[in-house]
C-alpha cells in the first residue's frame, strides 16, 4: 500500500471540508479556564473510605448507627504519599457515601464522626495533608441518602447544600466535585437541586470543576478502565443532563461488575456525524474512573485482585494518554492505612509513568501550523529505540485532528507506518515499545481547521 503522504489535511482532508461554517462551529466550543487545569493534571485519585469500611460492604443498608463506624484512627500522610508516587496530582475524598455517614462532624445530622468512636475529622486530615504536600483535594458527596430522613423531600436539598457550604469552606481550595449518579432502584423518586448546587459550588469554589452528575467533566461510561478508539471533548450538550448520567449509573450493589464492560457504551460521541445533528455542543472531557481492586472499597477477600502495575499503566495509557483524565480508586483498609500490596503496585506504577519522558530524542513545540505542513519529519542523528511519542494540541482553540498517522523512517531511509490514529486533543501517548527508527514521521490526515499543535515529544 502507498503511503500517500499527499493527501492529508492541506489537501484533501480526507474528503471532509477543512472550513465551513458547521466547521467554525465546532471549534467555537472550547474549554472553560478550570477545564484547562486538567491538560497539566490529569491523573488524580479516588479514595473510597467510610462507613463501608468498618462493616465491609460495598453499598450500606440505609440502617446503620454512627456507633457501627469503629474505625479510630487513619494514616493521612501514607495515603497522600502513596497518590504522590504513583503519579497522581490530587486525592478526591469518599465524603459521605449512600449510607450517609459523614466523614466531618457536620453540625446538620448526627450521623457522622462526631457521634462515632473517632475522635477527629478525617475529612480535615486528608485536606490538610494534600495541602501540606502540594497535592490538590476535591470532594466526593454522594446525592442519594439512604440514611437521611429528609430524603425525598426538599428539606433533602437544603440539607445536602448545607453540607456542600461545610465542605467547601472549611476544608481549602478544592479542585473537584464529584457528584455520583448512582441510586437504588427501590430509593424514593426525587428530583435533585442541581443548578441551586452547582450554584453554590461556583460561588464557594469558583475554581473547583464539577464532574459527572456535573457541567465540566464526562463519565467516560464505564467502570473498567476503558476509553474510545475516539474520545471527543466537543459533544452534544444532551450529554451533561443529570437524568440521563444517572440512567447509566448504578442502580444495584450488585450491578458493578456490569459496569465494568465497555460495550454498554456509545462508540461516537463526537464525530461530525453525530455534531451536525444537534444544535448545541459544549465541552465535556472523559474522566476514566476505575478501581485497584474488584470493587470500590477496601475488602480482605480481594487483595489478590489488586491490579498489577502493569495493568494500571494500561489503564494510564488508555486514558490520559487517550485524551481523558484517570481517577484511580485506591481504598484504604479498616485499619486506616493502604495495603501493602496496593502500595507496592502504585509505586512501580509511578516509574512507569516517570519512563515515559525520562529519554528525550526530540521534544518541539510547534503551534498553528502552516499549509506545507502536511507532514512533519522529525530526524534522529542516528538509530534510535523509539518508546513513546506524545501528541498534544492547544485545547485552548477546541478540538481539531481527527485522523493522524505515525511513520517511522527505516535505516534504509524508506518509511512504514506504524501507528493510524484518530483524534488527539489533551494528549495522545503512542507506545511504539522500542521500534529503531532514523525519524518519526506525523502526517495529519484530517482536521477541523487549520491543526493547532502544542508540541511533539518523542522518547527512547
Amino acid at each position: 500500500m502507498a503511503n500517500n503522504f499527499g493527501k492529508n489535511w492541506t489537501t484533501n482532508n480526507n474528503n471532509y471540508p477543512l472550513d465551513s461554517k458547521e466547521v467554525e462551529r465546532y471549534l467555537s466550543v472550547k474549554p472553560s479556564e478550570n477545564q484547562l487545569t486538567l491538560v497539566d493534571k490529569p491523573f488524580y485519585t479516588f479514595m473510597h473510605f467510610g462507613m463501608n469500611t468498618a462493616t465491609d460492604r460495598e453499598w450500606g443498608a440505609g440502617v446503620e448507627k454512627a456507633s457501627d463506624f469503629t474505625i479510630k484512627s487513619i494514616n493521612a500522610k501514607q495515603w497522600v504519599d502513596t497518590a504522590k508516587q504513583a503519579g497522581a496530582t490530587g486525592v478526591i475524598l469518599t465524603c459521605k457515601h449512600h449510607d450517609g455517614f459523614c466523614l466531618w462532624p457536620s453540625e446538620y445530622t448526627d450521623f457522622c464522626v462526631k457521634n462515632s468512636s473517632y475522635n477527629g475529622d478525617i475529612v480535615k486530615e486528608v485536606s490538610d495533608e494534600c495541602h501540606r504536600q502540594g497535592m490538590d483535594f476535591g470532594v466526593y458527596l454522594s446525592p442519594w441518602d439512604m440514611h437521611d430522613e429528609r430524603y425525598g423531600t426538599d428539606a433533602y436539598n437544603d440539607y445536602f447544600c448545607n453540607q456542600l457550604t461545610e465542605l467547601l469552606t472549611n476544608y481549602g481550595e478544592i479542585f473537584e466535585v464529584w457528584f455520583d449518579g448512582a441510586k437504588g432502584s427501590n430509593a424514593k423518586k426525587f428530583e435533585y437541586d442541581w443548578q441551586r448546587y452547582y450554584d453554590l459550588i461556583r460561588k464557594l469554589q469558583p475554581k473547583a470543576n464539577i464532574a459527572i452528575c456535573g457541567p465540566d467533566i464526562r463519565w467516560v461510561g464505564n467502570e473498567g478502565g476503558k476509553s474510545r478508539k475516539s474520545e471527543y471533548s466537543v459533544v452534544p450538550c444532551a450529554l451533561r443532563e443529570a437524568d440521563r448520567i444517572m440512567a447509566l449509573s448504578q442502580h444495584d450493589e450488585n450491578q458493578a461488575s456490569s459496569l465494568q464492560k465497555y460495550n454498554q457504551m456509545d462508540e461516537d460521541l463526537g464525530s461530525r456525524k453525530i455534531l451536525e445533528k444537534n444544535a448545541y455542543l459544549c465541552w465535556f472531557p472523559a474522566e476514566v474512573d476505575v478501581s485497584i481492586r474488584k470493587g470500590w472499597f477496601f475488602h480482605e477477600k480481594d487483595n489478590r485482585n489488586s491490579k498489577s502495575a502493569k495493568k494500571l499503566f494500561k489503564i494510564y495509557l488508555n486514558s490520559v494518554g487517550n485524551n481523558c483524565t484517570l481517577l484511580l480508586n485506591i481504598p484504604p483498609n479498616a485499619q486506616g492505612e493502604i495495603h501493602k500490596k496496593d502500595v507496592k503496585n502504585l509505586e512501580k506504577l509511578g516509574k512507569m509513568i516517570n519512563n515515559i519522558t525520562k529519554n528525550p530524542i526530540v521534544y518541539q513545540e510547534l503551534g498553528e501550523l502552516t499549509k506545507d505542513n502536511g507532514f512533519i519529519d522529525f530526524t534522529f542523528n542516528d538509530v534510535r529505540k523509539v518508546n513513546y511519542v506524545v501528541l498534544q494540541e492547544d485545547i485552548a482553540n477546541s478540538q481539531r485532528v481527527e485522523l493522524f498517522d505515525l511513520y517511522i523512517q527505516k535505516a534504509n531511509g524508506k518509511f512504514k507506518r506504524v501507528y493510524k490514529g484518530t483524534v488527539i486533543g489533551a494528549k495522545k501517548i503512542v507506545n511504539l515499545k522500542g521500534k529503531k527508527a532514523k525519524g518519526i514521521r506525523f502526517v495529519i490526515r484530517q482536521s477541523r481547521s487549520t491543526p493547532i499543535i502544542k508540541s511533539v515529544g518523542i522518547y527512547e
